[in-house]
């Protein structure tokens, strides 16, 4: 009768060797509500919002997530589909576009997102189309727009933008009335970054116009860096920024058209984002404190991360977010 083979000898690590570390288990970024009561409508997505088969190339994803890093600093960004829209099986009315024109430390970064009013039936389309036009625009004048940051030029910065932001809604009424729709019907706020890839140049030029947002935490505070509506007692906004003298060159108080012009500091993180997130960020306390304490870590959070933190839940706050994040080095 055949003798059992015996059993194989363990494999013993040579002497001195380092013992095998114990694998911790990766935690997944939590998704979660704040405040005490939860939200009305589910965190994840339900239905798809319905497909025209002749029109597949319109389609738009419930999420989109984009990163970079260049010289001292990080970008995440983010644009997700509200809860109010995931419960109805409607599409994302937001719309975000990142982009680099130029190559090498001449090059420019670019991050332009829109939002529109949920109402309006052809918001979604002119969120995207205001956001593809404006990045034509920066892109044809590329070398222009970045030699005049360099040099510090504001004034020249501030006209230039604003300029083609004007024609960026121009286009948006023209094709409101192609449509036959009211103006407002067939708009969205818009927000634009500009980030030179050129290491020596710490320079972030912000511009935009309707709703939105742009904030900075800096030394764990946030300051709301274009204030717009008054604070409800119970909740303070942000505190606007103080003027830094020559680093700074906000727009004009009560001017449609936002531009700021700043000289980033280490440490610093700029949240630039739609009308989504910018209403919870001026109006609840608890998120602003959850953000900084997150983001208040030397190393900026992943894109996982970064979506997990950009969807945390309040109840009342049901629409799109879009959001960009600088992490200074």
């Amino acid at each position: 009768m055949p003798q059992p083979a015996p059993p194989p000898e363990p494999v013993r690590a040579p002497a001195g060797a380092p013992a095998p570390e114990a694998t911790a288990p990766q935690q997944r970024p939590e998704v979660r509500h704040l405040g005490d009561r939860a939200p009305t409508y589910a965190a994840e997505p339900g239905g798809l919002p319905p497909a025209d088969p002749a029109a597949l190339d319109g389609l738009v994803p419930d999420t989109v997530l984009e990163g970079a890093r260049y010289g001292g600093y990080t970008l995440r960004a983010a644009s997700l589909r509200g809860d109010s829209a995931r419960y109805r099986a409607e599409t994302r009315r937001d719309f975000l576009l990142t982009a680099r024109f130029g190559s090498g430390d001449d090059s420019l970064v670019l991050v332009a997102l829109a939002g529109g009013d949920r109402a309006a039936p052809g918001a979604a389309e002119a969120a995207a189309e205001l956001c593809r036009t404006v990045a034509a625009a920066v892109g044809r004048s590329q070398g222009r727009l970045a030699d005049d940051i360099r040099a510090g030029r504001r004034d020249a910065l501030r006209s230039g933008l604003q300029r083609l932001t004007d024609r960026g809604y121009g286009r948006l009424r023209a094709r409101a009335a192609e449509l036959g729709l009211a103006e407002e019907e067939y708009t969205a706020g818009l927000r634009g970054l500009l980030l030179p890839v050129d290491p020596e140049c710490r320079t972030r030029v912000c511009f935009g116009s309707g709703a939105g947002g742009l904030f900075r935490l800096r030394s764990g505070q946030w300051q709301d860096l274009e204030p717009a509506v008054p604070a409800a007692p119970s909740a303070p906004a942000p505190p606007p920024a103080p003027a830094d003298g020559a680093d700074e060159a906000p727009g004009e108080p009560g001017s449609p058209f936002r531009f700021r012009a700043s000289v980033a500091r280490p440490g610093d993180t700029l949240l630039l984002c739609s009308g989504g997130l910018a209403e919870p960020m001026r109006e609840e306390a608890a998120l602003q404190e959850e953000l900084a304490a997150r983001w208040g870590e030397p190393e900026p959070p992943g894109l996982a991360a970064f979506l997990a933190d950009t969807q945390l839940r309040l109840k009342g706050y049901a629409d799109d977010r879009t959001a960009a994040a600088v992490w200074e080095a």
